[in-house]
């Protein structure tokens, strides 16, 4: 069974390694500044940072900004 990523069940260090395991399908690994996810967020940080701190669990980050960024066709 998959480990839970809710914030009650994981430390900081283990939501940061969530993020950047998330976002690592390009092989880099180093999503820092580059963009060429087309998330248009400049860093991991800018957009994850309330989940990474506890504020907002992942899934209400992701939903927050595409409630920002994508429009109905």
């Amino acid at each position: 069974m998959p480990k839970s990523i809710l914030i009650k069940d994981t430390t900081r260090e283990e939501r940061i390694e969530i993020v950047r395991r998330g976002l690592d399908w390009c092989g880099d690994g180093s999503c820092e500044q580059c963009s060429g996810c087309s998330m248009g967020v400049g860093s991991i940080d800018a957009m994850y940072l309330p989940y990474i701190e506890g504020e907002l669990e992942l899934a209400e980050v992701n939903m927050r900004h595409a409630a920002d960024h994508y429009t109905l066709a």
